[in-house]
């Protein structure tokens, strides 16, 4: 089956995520880049282009070009990948979407709520998919985790608890001209959020995902600990589900000793389980009054929802950029299939898109308000 032609909008040479996007994008074979606005840069967004090996004539110098361009062309993109610092993620998906190009969209949504309504809009006018990479939705043992929650092995849930640690911003980076700390720091381009909108957002998708839960209601405690930094870089939150389920919260960016420690717990009435990032392969099962279980990807007691996005052989360490090509690999199928003439309400899966993206920004805005409250208890 021919590749999906791809484009991207930032993720030029020294940008993290956007070589983690590449490499995802290729481990099942299903994209070929071919285009790129690489960097707002002209400079370095050519030279990331000759370096990624890309047709000169197809590397531009701003998304709005590219989008333009590759539109008039019968060999055009058919899928964009925006990995650039949240404030272009609305603008940037817009010019696509509104050209029909399938977007592939870094989180959170946007860096206001303004902006994530007006991309709600964008992408209900448009016919192409919108899709948010909450990458950790892809890992095999996080599928079987949600499945056997809905399978109901843990009865009716009553306790939900994320946590997501990491240590990288305890000294002030920012100032130090390191540019993944340069932007997350900024209001201007990461919005009003900093470590719950950088980290904070995976952690409550995942315990939404995996819990089948929607959050109702959060109390939240922000600091920022950095010397003069503006946003926050260490949150507390407790958060009330429908159904009466209570969860906490916890995401740090200032936590010595933490590289990238999400975790997930999930209680209910007959049963309890839980996963960490940092060991992947692994879910911890305890059925009430029972020894605990380890379940693997592929060993016993593994169940369809995981083999079937898991690679290779147990034993094998798979983890984050295998669970980020999973997320492609299913954006792969939808856009295939909308291209046969199915509907977008009909392929998404279980794909993240603009309902999450919603999700995650309407809690980072009751996570500010509820701080700027004393941690009053907010309406999500």
């Amino acid at each position: 089956m021919a590749r999906i032609r791809l484009g991207m909008v930032g993720g030029g040479n020294d940008a993290f995520i956007g070589g983690v996007h590449r490499i995802a994008s290729r481990i099942d074979g299903h994209f070929e880049l071919v285009a790129g606005a690489l960097s707002s840069t002209p400079d370095k967004a050519r030279a990331s282009a000759e370096a990624l090996g890309l047709d000169p004539a197809r590397s531009y110098g701003s998304f709005e070009e590219m989008a333009e361009a590759e539109a008039a062309r019968a060999d055009g993109i058919e899928a964009v990948s925006i990995v650039t610092p949240n404030h272009v993620h609305y603008p940037a998906a817009r010019a696509f979407l509104s050209r029909g190009i399938h977007v592939i969209c870094d989180k959170p949504l946007t860096a206001t709520f303004a902006d994530a309504e007006a991309m709600e809009k964008a992408v209900a006018e448009s016919k192409a998919l919108f899709i948010l990479t909450h990458n950790y939705t892809g890992y095999p043992m996080i599928r079987q985790a949600r499945q056997m929650v809905a399978d109901g092995l843990l009865g009716r849930i009553r306790i939900v608890q994320a946590e997501y640690p990491q240590d990288w911003l305890t000294d002030a980076v920012e100032t130090e001209g390191v540019k993944q700390a340069e932007w997350r720091t900024d209001p201007e381009r990461s919005g009003a959020g900093g470590s719950i909108g950088d980290i904070g957002t995976h952690a409550y998708n995942l315990a939404c995902f995996v819990s089948g839960l929607t959050g109702t209601e959060l109390a939240a405690d922000l600091q920022s600990f950095g010397a003069g930094r503006r946003l926050d870089d260490n949150a507390h939150i407790l958060l009330r589900y429908d159904g009466g389920a209570r969860g906490m919260l916890w995401c740090s960016q200032v936590a010595p000793g933490n590289e990238n420690g999400l975790r997930l717990r999930i209680y209910g009435e007959t049963g309890g389980l839980e996963w960490a990032q940092e060991d992947p392969n692994y879910l911890w099962f305890t059925p009430h009054g029972e020894a605990t279980r380890r379940l693997t990807r592929n060993g016993p007691g593994a169940i369809a929802a995981a083999t079937s996005v898991s690679r290779i052989p147990s034993g094998h360490p798979e983890g984050y950029l295998e669970g980020f090509a999973t997320i492609y690999a299913e954006a792969a199928e939808a856009i295939r299939a909308v291209q046969g003439g199915a509907s977008r309400d009909a392929v998404m899966g279980v794909l993240p898109g603009i309902g999450a993206g919603l999700e995650g920004m309407a809690f980072i805005r009751a996570c500010v308000a509820s701080a700027g409250n004393n941690a009053a208890w907010t309406r999500l």
